[in-house]
């Protein structure tokens, strides 16, 4: 249950992120989705949620891996 617990915790930001990409790919190809009003907001809105869905996984990465002692020495706390 803690393997797929993690790997939920995984995965659903990693479609968020997708949809990032989507919504930058969207506006580069000059296609407007819905919710947004412009296609400038609609490119920053996909930065950002690429952005802090990336930042997310790779903090949870890091964190299990610190746990486990995986990591090098100058990231071990102190």
């Amino acid at each position: 249950m803690g393997r797929f617990l993690a790997l939920m915790i995984l995965v659903i930001p990693g479609v968020i992120a997708g949809y990032g990409i989507k919504l930058m790919r969207d506006t580069i190809f000059q296609i407007l989705n819905s919710p947004f009003s412009n296609l400038t907001l609609q490119f920053f809105s996909g930065l950002i949620l690429f952005i802090v869905c990336l930042s997310f996984i790779g903090g949870f990465i890091f964190y299990r891996d610190r746990k486990n002692g995986k990591i090098a020495p100058r990231f071990k706390k102190k």
